[in-house]
């Protein structure tokens, strides 16, 4: 085969019409232009890890723990590291003397010289060390901005008074989330004690930081120790871990927003197919003529697949400028949720992923279009119509469906690694895909069935024109509706997962939790809400406590028998459990017998949280050793319960019978309802003078942070969101303007027999109305059964969308589809009836 001359043949035959050529392969260039920058944002990240692990660590090693380390441990701790340093975090009030304002925040109480590697970055930046030796505080900037505090200003912690010496800004592994969420104050450890808020029962983290020697190999170090670490129930985190967690955690997501970008490459790619099935058709009579001449129709076949391999090669680079462009400021937009400073390098390898992507995906969606020339006659050109090819027979038609099917599988398990999440998602993209098709399959066939014959001349036009010949209906359908979809499904999970909590807190359901009340406290602290005329919802005592055996087990034994099926993490963690009498409203027993009364002899008779049970593979008559203070308490689980974990109440995992444990070391949580900001803030005032051990979590307070947590990753989501709404409006500008020819050609004939130009002018509006309005209302469609069914299956909540935003959303994305079409059909309107004479189309 003389390749050289089909190269020539395919450049030849491409000069009238390279600009639409390159018109066919615009789609593909945003959904590889978002690839490119997701992958460059993915290397620059794991690139910027590596470097700033040891800075997002602050330290070599980190040893961490719910409970104070025993002699034995101290030992080892004290063994270690060139320079230590120590840490206890527990979330506290925190009360502004100057303006009376309260809040609950992250308390870090610090001795030593940690950070190692990287800073504290305060303003004034001599803050980060003047505080530690004297009874100063560090305050994150979102507490300075929120109660107007400045630099020599006080805070007053439990029963201690801070001078804040400096804002920070920015502290080893803390984002922009964590800050708005959970703000922190620094203090020195020094002064933990005369706060007298680290009682017994309080929840306290205790980590441990070390700067190690140069030569000190950590694998080998933390081999040594990693047993005894395991038996006291603490954990570990390295330079290496760090690197490692966080990259995990990072590539999560930029596997997500590959696959979003990888929806608006299928779309264009959709609009790619059906561009080339229209040029193709176009083209018949050119093929034929070549077929004539002697062309085989392999080389015919040949000669339009160079073309577009060409086109798509130059769409492919385009795509991947852009996207490197792009990548620029990607970081911007997800700062907020990095823990470290991102630098953006071109990366090579992203580009090169991108130009690959984008040749084989362009040539595998032209094919289908494509084999039809196989099968185009000589005789074609003598016959007076076009005769479409039918490649439903052609069995090379099902290889290529077969083909893209996989390549779409196989990308999607490139992203997701996980066989089954990925046929899942495949599936999930194809099923939207053939509902918008059929729906647009099943809008032409009702619109033939029933066609209006009643209406206006203008309006049954509008509506036969999306059943015309090389109508564009189905892939304007696909390509609207999916981009609505998007828009909509992300809206309504936002309102689903903030209306969960907006629901806890109406009516009368508490919207105020104390916790940390001691029981010497807990009548003070009732009299306080009823002074305050507050009800008291619930009171319940907590007790903390480990588990020691599962039956009979072990920690020690169950790591060293693997055929012992307990999850090590089950002693390793601090479990907070309450005893009652009784099953509240949020819980319902599905296995076992409740029983609320401890026997007078034997094993106290406890109830678990079913999930919790199966996770844990705990069946019921197991029986479970638990520590409180050092006092083993022999347990039989008697029962599963099936816990509500919506309702904004104490919900446990593990609940005791009353009779053993109203002697042990508890506090208690008081759940209350105020009826506005005002009285809430008042209330917090009161407690945190009287009481400044107790902590406060205001339910108002964590609808707003959820409120700007939700719009800031629905931002991100719905920026690369916006490229699959942009490669649809970029579909619908070449869909249009690749059936303008066509288009010009009727609008003559329609001017010719003495249609005006308003008259052409509304036809053509109603048929973009009718296509934006029904590809809209079908994408709503969709999402509303996507939201309905992650309400009820996932999120298990009543699902009620608003619906005034609907209807903008609507009736936007409707005058969006008649203005582009429009725009791009206004040549139409200018063209004098003679044309069509000339046979100049």
């Amino acid at each position: 085969m003389n390749f050289p001359w089909l190269l020539q043949m395919a450049w030849r035959d491409s000069r009238r019409n390279r600009a639409r050529l390159l018109l066919f392969i615009s789609s593909v260039v945003l959904g590889i232009a978002a690839l490119v920058a997701i992958y460059s944002l993915g290397d620059n990240l794991r690139q910027n890890i590596d470097n700033q692990a040891a800075e997002l660590l602050g330290a070599d090693l980190e040893i961490s723990g719910s409970r104070p380390a025993g002699t034995r441990m101290q030992k080892l701790i004290d063994s270690l590291g060139t320079q230590r340093s120590e840490e206890r975090s527990f979330a506290s009030m925190i009360y502004f003397p100057k303006n009376g304002g309260s809040r609950l925040a992250q308390v870090r109480a610090l001795r030593g010289g940690f950070p190692y590697y990287g800073e504290l970055e305060t303003q004034p930046a001599t803050a980060a060390q003047a505080f530690r030796n004297q009874r100063q505080a560090l305050v994150d900037q979102t507490l300075m901005l929120q109660y107007g505090a400045q630099v020599g200003d006080s805070i007053k912690l439990g029963e201690v008074t801070f001078a804040i010496a400096g804002v920070l800004l920015k502290a080893p592994g803390q984002t922009g989330i964590s800050t708005s969420v959970a703000p922190s104050v620094y203090i020195p450890l020094r002064y933990l004690e005369q706060t007298g808020l680290a009682q017994k029962g309080s929840r306290i983290n205790y980590r441990y930081y070390f700067e190690l020697a140069p030569a000190t190999d950590v694998a080998q170090l933390i081999k040594r120790i990693k047993p005894r670490l395991d038996v006291e129930g603490l954990r570990y985190e390295t330079i290496e871990s760090q690197k490692e967690d966080t990259g995990r955690s990072f590539r999560d997501l930029t596997r997500f927003l590959a696959l979003v970008g990888f929806i608006a490459l299928l779309l264009g790619c959709i609009g790619v197919a059906s561009a080339i099935h229209i040029y193709v058709r176009e083209k018949l009579n050119s093929i034929a003529v070549l077929r004539c001449l002697g062309v085989k129709a392999s080389q015919a076949f040949l000669i339009y697949l160079i073309q577009i391999t060409g086109i798509g090669i130059i769409g492919s680079l385009i795509g991947a400028v852009l996207g490197t462009v792009i990548q620029q400021f990607l970081p911007l937009i997800i700062e907020d949720f990095l823990p470290i400073e991102v630098t953006t390098n071109i990366s090579w390898s992203a580009i090169g992923q991108g130009l690959a992507l984008g040749v084989l995906i362009s040539i595998l969606f032209a094919l289908l279009p494509l084999l039809s020339i196989r099968n185009i006659s000589p005789l074609t050109v003598l016959r007076a119509s076009n005769e479409p090819t039918r490649q439903s027979r052609d069995p090379l038609a099902w290889v290529v469906y077969a083909l893209i099917l996989l390549f779409i599988f196989g990308f999607t398990l490139l992203q997701m690694k996980d066989w089954q999440e990925a046929a899942i998602f495949t599936a999930s993209v194809l099923g939207a895909f053939f509902v918008l098709i059929g729906m647009a399959m099943l809008l032409m066939w009702l619109v033939r069935r029933f066609f209006p014959a009643s209406w206006s001349y203008l309006w049954r036009q509008g509506l036969a024109n999306l059943y015309r010949p090389n109508n564009q209906t189905a892939i304007l359908m696909v390509a609207i509706g999916l981009g609505t979809a998007f828009i909509c499904t992300l809206y309504f999970v936002q309102g689903i997962l903030l209306s969960r909590v907006t629901l806890s807190s109406s009516g009368n359901q508490p919207n105020i939790v104390l916790f940390d009340i001691q029981a010497t406290q807990r009548d003070e602290v009732l009299a306080l809400a009823r002074q305050q005329g507050l009800p008291v919802n619930q009171t319940v005592p907590i007790v903390n406590m480990r588990l020691e055996e599962v039956n009979g087990n072990t920690a020690l034994e169950a790591q060293k028998d693997t055929t012992i099926q307990v999850p090590r993490w089950l002693f390793g963690r601090e479990y907070r459990v309450t005893f009652r009498d009784s099953l509240t409203s949020s819980e319902k027993v599905t296995e076992g017998a409740w029983q609320g009364v401890a026997p007078a002899t034997g094993p106290a008779p406890v109830s678990l949280e079913q999930g919790f049970a199966r996770r844990s593979n705990i069946d019921i008559g197991d029986t479970l050793s638990f520590n409180v203070q050092g006092t083993l308490i022999p347990t039989v689980v008697s029962s599963f319960r099936e816990v509500d974990w919506n309702r904004l109440q104490t919900n446990f995992v593990v609940v005791f019978p009353t009779g053993v444990l109203e002697q042990a070391p508890q506090f208690h949580v008081l759940l209350t309802h105020v009826p506005s900001q005002e009285v809430s803030a008042r209330f917090q005032q009161a407690v945190v003078r009287q009481f400044p051990n107790v902590s406060i979590i205001d339910l108002g307070l964590v609808l707003k942070v959820l409120d700007e947590l939700f719009e800031k990753i629905g931002f991100v989501i719905r920026f690369m969101a916006g490229f699959s709404i942009l490669t649809g409006l970029v579909v619908l500008v070449a869909s249009v303007l690749i059936s303008k020819y066509q288009r010009i050609q009727e609008s003559v004939l329609l001017r010719t027999l003495g249609a005006s130009r308003r008259q052409i002018f509304v036809i053509t509006s109603l048929e973009y109305f009718f296509l934006g309005a029904l590809a809209a209302a079908t994408g709503i469609l969709l999402a509303l059964a996507g939201s309905w069914a992650l309400a009820r299956y996932n999120f298990e909540t009543e699902f009620r969308p608003q619906l005034l935003p609907v209807l903008v959303i609507f009736v936007l994305v409707s005058l969006i589809t008649v203005i582009i079409g429009l725009v791009n059909s206004r040549g139409i309107l200018s063209r004098p009836p003679l044309e069509v004479l000339r046979q100049d189309v």
